[in-house]
C-alpha cells in the first residue's frame, strides 16, 4: 500500500530527473503551527533506488538531509495524526487526497515555508531548479487547465458515448492541438535557458514517441556545455541518433517476424505498396480502441495499393490473446509478432516506447508520417489516395 500512494504521488511531480553527479541537500520546512505527533516525508528516486526519509515536525518546523546526484525530483508529504505512510496509504483516495507538495531536490539548502497547516501550497525558495520550474508552471498553466477541462469532459461522457470512434478523434485533435502548443512553450523554455537542468529534463519530454530528431537535436546543441557533458545529457543525445533510423523521409528499416500461422512476413514484401506499420497489443486498451479507426481507414483505403501490417507487442504465452484481439477487432489484414512485449525486435528496431504507434510507409519504402490517429489517418491516406 505504501507503494501505492509514492507511485500516486508520482504523478503530481514536475518533469523527470535521473541521478548522475554528487551532492548533499537540506530541506528546512515551515508548515504553519503543526506539533507532535504530525510527521514530515520525502520521498525520491535515487538511481535505481526509492528512498523515503521522514522528520518530526516541531512548532510548524522540520528538516531533512541527504545525498543525490544532480537535481532530482520529489515529493513531500504531510502526516498530521503521525498514524505512518503505510496507513496513509491505505486512507488515499480520490476524495481524499494527502497533503503533498512536488518539487526538485538539489544541492544545497531548500526552504518550504507555508503559513498555514498544509505544505499543498508552499513556497520554494533557496533552489535555482525550482525557480526555473515555477517559471515554467506558470507558463503552462494555461494549457495544464485546458487539458484537465477536457478529461473532465470525457470522464462526464455517458460510456456509450466515450466508446464511439467520432468522440475519441475529436478528443484526440483537441489534445494533440494542446500537446503542440505545450511543446511549443517548452522549446521557447529550452532556448532560453540554456544553463539550467530543467531546460535537460524539458528536451527530454518532447516529442513523446513520435519525437523528431531534425527538430530536437538543434535544441540539445544550444544547451550549454555542461549540461552536454552531462551522463543524462549523453544518454538523451543517443537516443535522438536512434530516432534519425526511423525519421520522416528515411528508408524504413527491414524486418522479418512470424504472422499467426507461424510463417515468416517481410516487411519490404509490401514494397509498391503504402503500408501502415500498426504497433498495438491485446493487452493495451489505448490500441484496442484506437482499431475501429484503423478498420476503417483499411476498408477504405485496401483496394488502392494500401494495407496495414500489424506488430503486435503482446507477452510470451499469449498468442491466444493476440488471436482473440484479432478477431473481436476485425483486424482482417497480416498481423506479425514475435510474442516477446516490449522486447519485441521490430519494436525495439523502431525504437517504440509506447503504443498505440505507427508508421506510414510509401510504395518505395521510405517512412512519410507517424502516429497518424483517427480522422489523421484518412486525411493522409485521402491527400496520398484519393477521397473516393
Amino acid at each position: 500500500m505504501i507503494n501505492k500512494l509514492i507511485y500516486g504521488l508520482l504523478a503530481l511531480l514536475p518533469l523527470g530527473a535521473a541521478a548522475q553527479t554528487g551532492g548533499s541537500f537540506t530541506i528546512k520546512g515551515k508548515v504553519g503551527n503543526l506539533n507532535p505527533p504530525a510527521r514530515a516525508y520525502l520521498f525520491y528516486q535515487l538511481g535505481a533506488d526509492k528512498v523515503l526519509d521522514s522528520a518530526t515536525i516541531t512548532n510548524g518546523n522540520f528538516e531533512i538531509t541527504g545525498n543525490i546526484f544532480n537535481p532530482v525530483n520529489a515529493g513531500i508529504v504531510i502526516d498530521h495524526k503521525g498514524v505512518g505512510m503505510a496507513n496513509l496509504a491505505t486512507q488515499s483516495s480520490a476524495a481524499a487526497q494527502p497533503d503533498a507538495l512536488s518539487l526538485y531536490l538539489d544541492k544545497g539548502t531548500i526552504q518550504v515555508t507555508s503559513v498555514t497547516d498544509s505544505v499543498k501550497k508552499a513556497e520554494i525558495t533557496g533552489s535555482l531548479i525550482n525557480d526555473d520550474n515555477k517559471r515554467l508552471m506558470t507558463q503552462l498553466a494555461g494549457v495544464t487547465a485546458r487539458v484537465q477541462s477536457i478529461y473532465a469532459e470525457a470522464n462526464a461522457a455517458p460510456q456509450a458515448k466515450q466508446q464511439e470512434p467520432g468522440f475519441q478523434s475529436g478528443m484526440q485533435v483537441r489534445f494533440k492541438a494542446l500537446q503542440a502548443e505545450q511543446e511549443g512553450i517548452l522549446k521557447t523554455f529550452v532556448r532560453s535557458n540554456p544553463n539550467s537542468y530543467l531546460s535537460l529534463l524539458a528536451l527530454s519530454s518532447l516529442g513523446g514517441p513520435s519525437a523528431d530528431p531534425a527538430v530536437l537535436e538543434p535544441l540539445f546543441n544550444s544547451l550549454s556545455q555542461n549540461l552536454r557533458d552531462l551522463d543524462q545529457a549523453r544518454q538523451l543525445y543517443t537516443s535522438i541518433q536512434a530516432l534519425k533510423a526511423t525519421a520522416i523521409g528515411v528508408q524504413a528499416p527491414d524486418f522479418t517476424q512470424n504472422d499467426v500461422n507461424g510463417l515468416p512476413v517481410k516487411l519490404s514484401s509490401f514494397k509498391g505498396r503504402y503500408v501502415l506499420i500498426d504497433f498495438w497489443a491485446s493487452w493495451c486498451p489505448p490500441c484496442r480502441q484506437e482499431n475501429p479507426n484503423v478498420v476503417k481507414a483499411y476498408t477504405k483505403y485496401k483496394g488502392k495499393k494500401f494495407t496495414v501490417l500489424g506488430v503486435s507487442l503482446d507477452r510470451p504465452g499469449a498468442k491466444q490473446d493476440w488471436l482473440n484481439a484479432i478477431k473481436a477487432d476485425g483486424l482482417n489484414w497480416t498481423q506479425v509478432s514475435d510474442l516477446q512485449y516490449w522486447n519485441n525486435a521490430a519494436a525495439a528496431l523502431y525504437f517504440v516506447r509506447s503504443i498505440p504507434q505507427n508508421f506510414l510507409i510509401d510504395p518505395n519504402g521510405k517512412i512519410i508520417a507517424k502516429n497518424l490517429r483517427g480522422q489523421e489517418l484518412e486525411d493522409k491516406l485521402a491527400e496520398l489516395l484519393g477521397k473516393g
